[in-house]
């Protein structure tokens, strides 16, 4: 009590003394920081701020509708960072070019989305899409105002989007001038003769390229080589893996089981059934597997190959093994085999207006389905071989790519009417059943036996005394690699050498390790310095530890990085000097003499098509070769593989004709996907901050 008393008396400093520490904590974080302010944005275009509170929304959306397909919270921020820039810069177009759109124009946008054109709670009696019915749907669900609102957005958004892009596509026009070169530069012809002394010729060691040479050109063309801010990272995985004594010791475990054993269990002895006596096999399974016991039946074809044979041929209660299959120590059980087990099987669909398939081939009634459905059926009972060629040309299913084959199915994989077909059938029936889908003409292609096997699997895996072992290499090895080189104690540790990794602040893969988030986060703390390093566990994995080895500002990117792109340019400009310097002679004759090649001759190359004999693509030579006079030796031309002197034997220019439409029409084929290059332009151009790291 007396204690007590002198806490509550001394209460007061208490709590002062713990806000001074608190003060204290917090400005030592401040300038560790270097007064970085605490940003509520997550990033901006061209001065536009993206707040961070509806973007996480949007991204905890985009997950959330990703169910299923492993997205990462990462992957998720990229997808939504893509969409917000790509709103916020054609918004700023759109506003610029007053572009508006009505009620009629989302309507529109509305009716052909799949999503709601083909629902039919949004369709009227007639089976047209209905937007009162469809706004009448959203107000009477929970947050529907606010559901239909954001419904509303984008289709406002996409209707003003097809209004830019046929602007765009408008723009993209092709005159008569383009379509008259065009023609003349596929129809005009040059004949030369030429000398080509590869850059092959000169070794690669007899030509240096300095980081100074490298830097300088990366300047001539600075937008080619930004670059974002990044960190380089030598890094080592040391694998938590099961040791030979780990591996011996499972499959003792499942050797235990083939034979009836007696174990101490609560505080008694207990007869265990060897796994060929138990008849509750589902449940020995499930108390001794890793693996759940499954029921269904296993086509030859799913079994493991290197043991399907045996395991489809095991008697009725017969066991085999122990078998490894991938980490496992596997026995197997038979409990039966299954005719039929498995159908494969073909089908056209023919649906129409109000089944639930997207991309129909053409709008019909479904009294039409049936006609034609019932046309197709008796052309494939005539004529059985032109199934393939009859799916392919009328299904309306995906399949039609494939003849209409959907491969080999189980039981219950398919709706009921097509299922029951299939499988009550045999082989070589071709028939006319009707799902919600529409019409399905089948043909039965084959069926498989199957067996039933309960199996046994224990996984092999590290013990915890070798995790524990594992986990002492890793932290030792973090601890030298502080003061040593890193390249030599992974050498010296006999571990498996890595390239260095390159990553940006808002990576989340590191080198051959997918979603490692946590190392590329540290990477970019501001404690953590050039030589930082530090261990990072991955479940079930192991250990990686990784070491800061430089760090890279936003700008122009490292001289390492460009080498592999500049490096050879630069060596071939100081091979051409050498080559150059050589090339001298009155005759192509002459100077092939000198440089030991032979003179070649070009026929009827074009502008077009300019493949030069045995050098390949060379359009800047075939463009001198048109240019030069006739029978005038050329300067050195510094082509793509090689300089080449070129001597012009002949030009013979294109026929003069009336109209180049036809070749208006090829240059307008061209450029009609060139609109898709708005976006990277507009990207190109803009200021874009992008602040996730701060939040991911």
């Amino acid at each position: 009590m007396a204690v007590l008393s002198k806490i509550r008396n001394r209460s007061g400093l208490l709590l002062l003394a713990i806000g001074f520490a608190l003060l204290a904590f917090v400005i030592q974080d401040l300038f560790n920081s270097g007064m970085k302010s605490v940003s509520t944005d997550v990033g901006s275009v061209n001065g536009k701020d993206i707040s961070f509170d509806e973007f996480r929304v949007k991204v905890a959306n985009t997950e959330k509708n990703a169910q299923g397909q492993n997205m990462t919270s990462m992957q998720a921020s990229n997808q939504v960072w893509s969409q917000e820039v790509n709103i916020a810069l054609l918004a700023a177009e759109f506003e610029k070019l007053g572009i508006r759109v009505g009620e009629k124009h989302i309507l529109e946008v509305l009716k052909a989305d799949q999503r709601y054109a083909q629902n039919p709670s949004f369709l009227n009696a007639v089976g047209k899409f209905d937007l009162n019915k469809f706004k009448d749907y959203f107000k009477a669900i929970p947050e529907g105002i606010k559901m239909l609102r954001e419904e509303e957005k984008n289709a406002e958004l996409n209707a003003k989007y097809q209004i830019y892009n046929s602007l765009v596509k408008g723009a993209m026009y092709t005159t008569a001038s383009e379509g008259k070169f065009k023609y003349e530069s596929e129809t005009n012809k040059v004949n030369f003769d030429f000398v080509m002394v590869q850059y092959a010729s000169i070794k690669d060691s007899d030509v240096k390229v300095t980081d100074d040479e490298i830097l300088a050109y990366m300047k001539t063309k600075e937008k080619k080589f930004k670059s974002e801010e990044s960190r380089e990272l030598d890094y080592v995985l040391i694998q938590e893996k099961p040791s030979a004594q780990d591996e011996a010791e499972i499959k003792s475990n499942i050797d235990k089981l083939l034979t009836t054993h007696v174990e101490f269990k609560d505080g008694k002895n207990d007869t265990i059934q060897g796994f060929k006596l138990v008849t509750n096999n589902g449940d020995f399974v499930n108390a001794n597997s890793d693996v759940p016991f499954d029921s269904t039946y296993i086509a030859k074809q799913d079994l493991p190959a290197a043991f399907a044979d045996q395991l489809f041929n095991l008697p009725t209660g017969e066991v085999f093994g122990p078998y490894m299959k991938e980490n496992y120590y596997c026995i197997s059980k038979s409990l039966g085999r299954k005719s039929g087990a498995k159908v494969k099987a073909s089908h056209i669909l023919i649906s129409w207006e109000g089944t639930q398939v997207p991309n129909k081939k053409e709008k019909r009634t479904k009294e039409q389905a049936k006609a034609k459905a019932d046309g197709l059926l008796a052309q494939a009972l005539a004529n059985p071989g032109m199934f393939m060629m009859l799916a392919m040309s009328n299904s309306d299913d995906s399949s039609a790519n494939q003849g209409g084959d959907l491969g080999y199915f189980a039981p219950g994989q398919m709706v009921k009417p097509f299922n029951d077909f299939a499988f009550n059938n045999p082989v070589g029936k071709i028939g006319l059943v009707e799902t919600q889908f529409g019409y399905h003409i089948i043909n039965v292609t084959d069926k498989q036996d199957a067996v039933k096997l309960a199996t046994i699997a224990q996984k092999i895996q590290p013990s915890e005394a070798t995790n524990d072992k594992t986990y002492t290499e890793a932290t030792k090895f973090e601890m030298d690699a502080a003061n040593k080189d890193f390249a030599a104690l992974v050498k010296q540790k006999k571990l498996t050498s890595n390239p260095a990794v390159r990553v940006k602040a808002i990576d989340e893969s590191f080198g051959s390790i997918s979603n490692q988030r946590q190392i590329v986060k540290w990477a970019f703390e501001g404690d953590t310095k050039i030589g930082s390093v530090k261990r990072f566990e991955v479940v079930n994995v192991g250990h990686v530890i990784a070491k800061l080895k430089s760090i890279n500002g936003k700008g122009l990117m490292s001289v390492d990085e460009a080498r592999p792109q500049v490096e050879n340019i630069l060596k071939n400009k100081k091979k051409a000097a050498k080559i150059i310097a050589k090339m001298k002679g009155a005759s192509l004759d002459a100077i092939a003499a000198t440089n030991k090649v032979t003179v070649v001759n070009a026929i009827d190359l074009t502008i077009e098509n300019p493949n030069v004999p045995g050098a390949g693509f060379e359009p800047k030579v075939v463009g001198n070769a048109f240019t030069s006079k006739i029978g005038q030796l050329s300067k050195p031309i510094e082509g793509n593989a090689g300089v080449f002197v070129v001597n012009t034997k002949a030009v013979t220019k294109a026929p003069k004709i009336q109209k180049y439409d036809e070749y208006v029409t090829k240059i307008k084929q061209q450029v009609t996907n060139y609109s898709g290059r708005v976006m990277p332009a507009l990207k190109n151009d803009a200021d874009i901050q992008d602040n996730r790291a701060e939040f991911y």
